[in-house]
């Protein structure tokens, strides 16, 4: 069998991190191969379209969508969304290989450790606990 296609991807964003906030609004100014919809995270939107979904891991950590059922977490979701991106999918291509692995992981502990600095996040502006940690 063959790879179900992905024709439009639900990114789930902290709507309560200013990081996360920002990420996406530079996702919405970047030209789409795949379009994304962005979605508040644990939001009723979120709720009403993804009932089955964990939503307080949603807050937790990075979750992406595809519109066939498709689910991305963590440094996959990270991944796809450049992914979606016209700019950015060579740099997917690699980021999804062992030798760029190493690089997404610093990227999300990196967006982790301010996120645990500046307090953002779900939890009404307390630090992050392990909701922004990585695998691995």
């Amino acid at each position: 069998m063959g790879r179900t296609p992905v024709s439009r991807l639900t990114v789930l964003y902290d709507a309560q991190c200013s990081l996360c906030v920002h990420l996406r609004s530079w996702l919405m100014r970047q030209r789409q191969l795949v379009p994304l919809d962005l979605v508040p995270a644990g939001s009723v939107e979120a709720r009403r379209r993804y009932p089955r979904l964990d939503h307080a891991r949603t807050l937790r950590e990075i979750t992406v969508i595809g519109d066939k059922g498709q689910i991305y977490a963590g440094p996959a979701a990270f991944v796809v969304c450049l992914w979606a991106l016209a700019e950015h999918r060579p740099r997917a291509h690699w980021l999804a290989t062992p030798a760029g692995a190493p690089f997404v992981r610093v990227s999300m502990l990196a967006a982790a450790k301010y996120r645990e600095a500046t307090g953002a996040g779900a939890a009404g502006g307390t630090p992050c606990d392990d909701r922004c940690s990585v695998p691995g």
